[in-house]
């Protein structure tokens, strides 16, 4: 250790991880001082790390098929996604019928963001046939609402088509996308979701997936069933 008189001066590089960051909504970037390589591309303020590079995940086999999901792009699957969102059945839970303009800003909103949530399209057998967005539930604002843990990874669902429903699909899907989840982020140590109370069919699905019902709570528009699956039990339920 120097003496009090010395001109050596110590320093401490201190670089925070982005999850902790995106709490305060502080882009992750060089300390003050550091040195940056000009000639390297600009580096996305939070990139891919929030939830993972979902485009890279492995199909996941289950018993009604090869189960597969894909980031949304908005130019090709608009038609499609907005199509599922004028369905009487889904329109009632994700109040997005109506122009496609509302589904193409819904999906712009997590596209153009920093990677905390990303709109995806299940393929099942190759065929899409459901819609999925996958985010980080402890910075989501259903944070303030539950005691959120960090990493805690949210999903939210529907099942496209009518001839897609109400034969057990939905249960067996939730939980390959759940495996994956706890697959992929080894960090993540809980899956949760929260579909309204009123929807007894997902939430029925979210139970026979291994979710259990942790709470019900009130949220901006709906009141909500806390479904949660815990990795310490991924192999028990």
């Amino acid at each position: 250790m120097p003496p009090a008189d010395s001109d050596t001066e110590d320093t401490l590089d201190l670089r925070l991880p982005p999850d902790f960051l995106a709490l305060f909504g502080t882009p992750a970037g060089p300390c003050p001082g550091a040195s940056v390589d000009a000639a390297a591309p600009p580096r996305p303020a939070h990139g891919p790390a929030l939830v993972g590079r979902i485009a890279d995940w492995a199909a996941a086999g289950t018993t009604a098929g090869t189960f597969r999901l894909v980031p949304v792009h908005a130019d090709r699957d608009l038609a499609l996604v907005s199509g599922w969102m004028n369905d009487p059945a889904v329109a009632a839970f994700w109040e997005l019928a109506g122009d496609p303009s509302l589904t193409r800003r819904h999906i712009a909103a997590q596209t153009s963001g920093d990677g905390r949530s990303v709109p995806c399209l299940g393929l099942l057998d190759g065929r899409a046939m459901s819609y999925w967005e996958v985010y980080r539930a402890d910075l989501d604002p259903l944070a303030r609402h539950y005691p959120a843990r960090p990493q805690d990874t949210g999903i939210h669902l529907l099942i496209g088509g009518g001839a897609d429903r109400g034969r057990g699909l939905g249960g067996i899907l939730i939980r390959a996308v759940a495996d994956l989840i706890l697959q992929h982020r080894p960090g993540c140590t809980r899956v949760v979701a929260e579909p309204d109370i009123r929807n007894t069919a997902s939430v029925a699905a979210f139970l026979g997936a291994g979710f259990r019902l942790s709470s019900e709570v009130s949220l901006p528009g709906k009141r909500a069933a806390l479904m949660v699956r815990d990795r310490a039990l991924r192999r028990v339920l």
